[in-house]
Parts: structure tokens; C-alpha cells; sequence
């Protein structure tokens, strides 16, 4: 397919100078970038552009949020215009192009940008996805949609369903192609491709390239052209990174102090699971911090709902999967936390690239326990980058966790906060039981003999007296025991002598029921 760089008759043209201007895209488009306050394309988009519009194969790898997405649907709306069309029937609006994203929210941003390319161009577009109602999808697809972006499991549903035909697909588009090997959706994609025409035109974005991805490109992409804008997973120039050692036991605390200590409005913080991402954002709520959960067990809506809050400011902190955050595009986001460090050290260039974004600057917080050690050394090994640990005043782990983090010598050369900061309320290790008042509250439990024992800790202010145990009446319980005193055997034993063990005796035998006195 040759690269069609002219409008069609019936698109109004529109002198719009840019930057743009000199990739050769037609005036609608260039209209749309204006209105989207863009001036000068990004690097990925200068050399993908003209790549695409030739009709190529593609596979480019650029930091995320540096304008992946424009860079390929700029070109493929630009390839489509010829065939642009203002009927409302839908035979005029065949499935043209098919984009695969892993995720629902990636999916979404993506067909965003589709339409708002197009804003000067009779081209449709949708987006399929799962977790929402596939009969408003399939009202979507019998109405005619030129481009379609969806998830490859829901996708395959429509194909079982057979409300979608690919049979005059032109592009195929995979985006965040390693996050969807990543996440097993391979076989899935196997299976769409194989019920693509054979003639298209391939383009596979990604943000990292790892070796399995040039497999993958082998069976697809037929002689493709290679963009690498920045180094194999490299990370954004202008994000800082920095790591928080501190005592497993003290994680979430340290999070909720640097949250209030630093005034922080906006953080996106990354849990491995599910499950513990609810935990650490109910957790938040309870010391009182704003917070909600994203991750894949949420309906859409209900992740819409939260990431709308989010952006808006109402939610402080948003607690996130790696899965629920790919597409998360969230302007001007200053940081990002690593509550949980990723296990894959891409996952870790992906989570911060939320940050950083379209130049600007952003900080990614990383809070470390000795268990994260090895996946902390994959991920400095990836990035080329020693990470700066610093301890923050109250929550510097004990020395054997400090060493383990840090090395025996660096454990005394670690650099502290500039700032000290007085420790909140909350920052007890969460194996200790929370303060109730103080021990004088419970006057049931003080004579209980393990409370003598914790109350003579130092803690600071009771008298020594207070603590030492009463004498008891019987003098059996405490004298001492001294076997000097007992008579040998071949010696005859004094009265004097016996009276003490048969005093001792007589309480013992009364309380069985014997021992009358001798008359």
C-alpha cells in the first residue's frame, strides 16, 4: 500500500504551520494538532511518521509518554483519509484498522487520541474492552467503525459472537507489545493475526524491548524499519529516582508520613497484588489519608469513577496494579511510589514512566525492605543506574537491616533526609499492639506477672519502689532454702531442732486431714 499523502477533495484544507508541517501530514490533521495545543512533534513521531506514511512495517521503541500513540495514528488516519466518508451507512465503514492493547485503560487512551485526530476527518473509531456490557459494544460495531482499538480477550468474545469482520483490515497496530507477552495474551494474539488478511501493513510499539520481543516481531513484521529513540529500556532523564530503606513492618507507615510530612497531593502508588492494593489504600483511609484502589478485579466503571477522582484531586493517593496503570495518562503526575517493588525490572521503567511525562519532571519513590534486594539489583542492573538510598528520620531499620540493604560500610555512610520530621502517630511497626490509653487504664490486668516483667523496661517515669512484689504472709514461701540446716541421720535431732519442720508440717497435714497434735 503506497503512503497516501493528500487529502481527499471533499476535506476542507486548513494552513495550519507547525512543526507537523514538515512530516507532510494534510491539513486536517495538522488543524486537530493545533487544537490539541501540540507545536513540534516528539522524537518517536519525527521518524515514525514518515515510516508509516510510506506503507511500511514498523517496530519503534521510545520512553513512555514521549507521543508513542501519535506517532502511529497520526500516519494511519493520514493512510485512511482517501477513504473517508460522511455516509451513515455502514457498509462505508469497514474495520480498517485493528489496534491491540493490553489493558482496558490503555485501550481507552488510545481510541481517545484516535478521535481526537480525527476531529477534522468523517473517520470513526471504537473501543472494545472487558469488563463492560458487549451490547453497547456490538450497537457500536453494526453502526461502522474504521478504526478499531480493543483488548485481545474481549476481541476474540466479538469474533465468537461474529459482530466484528477483519476481512478488509489494512494496519495492524500492537501497542505496549511486550506488556501483552508479559501477560500471556500471545496465543489470543496468534489467533486474531491469523484471521487477518495476509496483505497489511504491521506496526509494533512498545516502551521497553526486551529479546523475546525481535521473536515475536520476526513472525509478524515483514522487512520492518527499526527506531530505538533512546536506549533499551531507558528510563526518562528528567525523573528522579530514589530508594527508602526501611524495616518490612514499618512499609506502610513510612508511606502514610511521607505523604503528610511532604504535603504530597497527587501519588500514584504501585501494590503487586490485587488484594494488597485494597489493603494499602483501606489502610490509607484509616490514618486519613484520602486513597482508592485500581486493578483488574474493579468493574470499568468503578475505575473510572476512580481514576476521574484522582485527576480531579479529590483522591490523594491511587493504589494501582501494574496491569490497571498501563495507559493510566494522568498530566503533570510529580510522583510515583513503589510500595511493592515489581518482580520484572521492565515493570519498574513502566510504573515510572507515569511520571516525567512529556517533558516534564517527576520523582520515582521506591520504599524498600530487605525482601526487595534482588529486585532491586535487577532493576539497577536494567537502567544502568544506582539508585540513591536515603533513610528518613524515625524510620531507619535496625542495623542487621540496614546492612542487608545497604553493605556493612555504606550502612554508616548513608545519607538522611535534610529535613528531619517528627514521626506521626501511626508510625508504630505494625506487629506492636496499638497504644489504648496507657497500662493504669486496665487495673484488671496489673497484677498479672507478665506485666511486672514488661513494666520494668525503661520507659521512663514510674518509681522503683512501685514494682517491688509484696512480702508474703507465710514465711514458707519465702525463706530462703538452706540445706546446711537439715540434721544428719546417724545424729540424734534436738526438740529445738524439730520444732521448725513440725511447724512446717502441720499446715500440710491439716490440709489433708491429719496431724492431730501430740498430747
Amino acid at each position: 500500500m503506497r503512503a497516501l499523502g493528500v487529502p481527499t477533495p471533499k476535506l476542507q484544507a486548513i494552513a495550519i504551520s507547525s512543526g507537523f508541517e514538515q512530516l507532510g501530514l494534510i491539513p486536517p490533521l495538522l488543524q486537530a494538532v493545533a487544537d490539541l495545543g501540540y507545536t513540534q512533534p516528539s522524537p518517536i513521531q519525527e521518524k515514525a511518521i514518515p515510516i508509516v506514511l510510506e506503507g511500511r512495517d514498523l517496530m519503534a521503541g521510545a520512553q513512555t509518554g514521549t507521543g508513542k500513540t501519535g506517532a502511529f495514528a497520526l500516519p494511519t488516519l493520514q493512510r485512511l483519509a482517501p477513504l473517508a466518508t460522511s455516509s451513515t451507512s455502514p457498509a462505508k465503514h469497514p474495520v480498517r484498522v485493528l489496534v491491540l492493547a493490553p489493558t482496558r485503560e490503555l485501550a481507552i487512551q488510545v481510541e481517545e487520541s484516535f478521535k481526537a485526530y480525527a476531529k477534522h476527518l468523517p473517520i470513526r473509531s471504537t473501543c472494545v474492552y472487558g469488563g463492560s456490557d458487549m451490547r453497547a459494544q456490538i450497537a457500536e460495531l453494526k453502526r461502522g467503525v474504521e478504526v478499531l482499538v480493543a483488548t485481545p480477550g474481549r476481541l476474540l468474545d466479538h469474533v465468537q459472537s461474529k459482530t466484528v469482520m477483519f476481512n478488509q483490515v489494512s494496519v495492524l497496530i500492537l501497542d505496549e507489545a511486550d506488556r501483552m507477552m508479559d501477560m500471556g495474551f500471545m496465543p489470543d494474539i496468534r489467533r486474531i493475526i491469523a484471521l487477518l488478511p495476509v496483505e497489511r501493513q504491521n506496526l509494533l510499539f512498545s516502551a521497553t524491548f526486551p529479546d523475546e520481543i525481535k521473536k515475536l516481531a520476526g513472525t509478524i513484521l515483514r522487512n520492518p524499519a527499526e527506531i530505538q529513540i533512546a536506549a533499551r529500556n531507558a528510563v526518562a532523564d528528567l525523573v528522579t529516582h530514589i530508594v527508602h530503606p526501611v524495616s518490612r513492618e514499618k512499609k506502610r507507615d513510612l508511606l502514610t508520613h511521607l505523604i503528610r510530612s511532604r504535603d504530597l497531593k497527587q501519588v500514584l502508588v504501585f501494590c503487586g497484588t490485587r488484594i494488597g492494593a485494597n489493603r494499602l489504600a483501606h489502610q490509607l483511609r484509616t490514618a486519613g489519608v484520602q486513597a482508592d484502589a485500581i486493578h483488574g478485579d474493579k468493574s470499568q466503571a468503578e475505575r473510572l469513577v476512580a481514576l476521574d477522582a484522582f485527576k480531579t484531586g479529590k483522591t490523594v493517593v491511587l493504589v494501582a496494579t501494574d496491569v490497571a496503570s498501563r495507559g493510566l495518562d494522568i498530566e503533570g503526575l510529580p510522583q510515583v511510589i513503589n510500595f511493592d517493588i515489581p518482580h520484572s525490572p521492565e515493570d519498574y521503567v513502566h510504573r515510572i514512566g507515569r511520571t516525567g511525562r512529556a517533558g516534564a519532571t517527576g520523582e520515582a519513590i521506591s520504599i524498600v525492605s530487605p525482601d526487595d534486594l534482588d529486585d532491586l539489583a535487577a532493576i539497577e542492573k536494567l537502567i544502568k543506574k544506582k539508585i540513591e538510598r536515603v533513610l528518613v528520620p524515625g524510620y531507619e531499620p535496625d542495623l542487621a537491616t540496614l546492612t542487608a540493604l545497604l553493605g556493612k560500610e555504606a550502612a554508616e555512610a548513608v545519607q538522611h533526609v535534610s529535613t528531619p520530621i517528627a514521626p506521626i502517630s501511626s508510625g508504630r511497626p505494625r506487629h506492636e499492639r496499638p497504644e489504648r490509653g496507657g497500662r493504669g487504664d486496665r487495673p484488671e490486668r496489673g497484677d498479672r506477672p507478665e506485666r511486672g516483667e514488661r513494666s520494668e523496661r525503661p520507659h521512663g517515669s514510674r518509681p522503683q519502689s512501685s514494682r517491688a512484689p509484696a512480702a508474703p504472709s507465710d514465711p514458707i514461701f519465702s525463706k530462703p532454702y538452706e540445706p546446711g540446716t537439715a540434721p544428719a541421720a546417724s545424729q540424734p535431732a534436738s526438740p529445738a531442732a524439730h520444732a521448725p519442720s513440725q511447724r512446717r508440717a502441720r499446715p500440710i497435714g491439716a490440709l489433708l486431714g491429719g496431724l492431730r497434735p501430740k498430747s
